[in-house]
C-alpha cells in the first residue's frame, strides 16, 4: 500500500512580501557555498541524471540558460548553439566562466536578475531553467520574462520541484523539505498556461517530486 497525502494538504507556498530581502538572503548563501555547490553538482549522481534529461529538449540556434549556477549543464550543450546565460550570483558566474574555459567552450555569461532579462523581445529559440524557479521571489515576473524573450513557437525547458500527481507520501515529504529549506513551491503548470505556453510535464525523480516541463510559446495565431 502506498500512503497518499490528502488533496487538501497539497498547498503551494506563499511568495515573500519583501522580495529584495529574500533574494539577498539566497544570494548570500550561494556566495558562501559556491565552490561546494559546484562540487556537489558534479558528484551527486541523481542530480546529474535529472539535469541530463533536459538536454534532448534544447533547440537552437539561440539558447538562454537562466540561473545556470556553476555551469554544469552549460558545459554539456553550449558548443552546439549560440549560447547565453544569466545568473544573479557573481561567484556562480565566475566559476561557470572558468568551467567553460577549461573545456574550450564559449558562451555569453552575464550577472543579471531573471525579473529583468537584459535581452530584447523574441530573441531566443529556447530558454533553459533548472532547479532555480523555486528560488525566485516572483514566479509570475520570471515566467513573464521567459515568455517575453522567447520567439513565438520557442521552447521553455524547466526543471524543478512540484508535488507528485499521485500525492505519494515520500514525494510530498521531499517537496515539503525543499520548502522548509527556503524554496518556493509553485503550481508551475498554471503559471505556464497563464503565460501563453502549451506544455508537457513529466515526473523524472524524487518519488515524482522532480518535474520537467517542456513548454512551447504560442504564436499569435494559436
Amino acid at each position: 500500500m502506498t500512503w497518499k497525502v490528502p488533496p487538501e494538504k497539497i498547498r503551494y507556498s506563499r511568495e515573500p512580501i519583501y522580495c529584495s530581502e529574500y533574494t539577498a538572503r539566497l544570494d548570500g548563501g550561494y556566495t558562501r557555498f559556491a565552490r561546494l555547490y559546484d562540487a556537489a553538482v558534479k558528484m551527486l549522481p541523481f542530480w546529474k541524471t535529472w539535469l541530463k534529461q533536459v538536454l534532448p529538449h534544447i533547440t537552437g540556434p539561440r539558447v538562454l540558460e537562466a540561473s545556470f549556477g556553476t555551469g554544469y549543464l552549460l558545459c554539456r550543450y553550449a558548443r552546439r548553439f549560440e549560447t547565453y546565460g544569466i545568473d544573479f550570483n557573481h561567484r556562480m558566474v565566475d566559476i561557470a566562466r572558468r568551467n567553460l574555459k577549461k573545456i574550450g567552450v564559449r558562451a555569453d555569461l552575464r550577472q543579471a536578475d531573471v525579473r529583468a532579462l537584459p535581452f530584447e523581445n523574441s530573441f531566443f529559440d529556447s530558454v533553459v531553467n533548472t532547479m532555480a524557479f523555486s528560488g525566485y521571489p516572483s514566479g509570475r515576473l520570471a515566467m513573464t520574462e521567459f515568455s517575453r524573450v522567447l520567439k513565438p513557437g520557442g521552447k521553455l525547458v524547466l526543471l524543478d520541484f512540484d508535488y507528485p500527481a499521485d500525492r505519494n507520501l515520500p514525494g510530498c515529504v521531499l517537496v515539503k523539505l525543499m520548502e522548509a529549506a527556503g524554496d518556493i513551491i509553485r503550481d508551475i503548470g498554471r503559471l505556464l498556461s497563464d503565460n501563453s505556453f502549451q506544455y508537457e510535464e513529466q515526473e523524472i525523480g524524487g518519488f515524482g517530486s522532480v518535474h520537467i516541463f517542456i513548454a512551447k510559446k504560442r504564436s499569435e495565431s494559436e
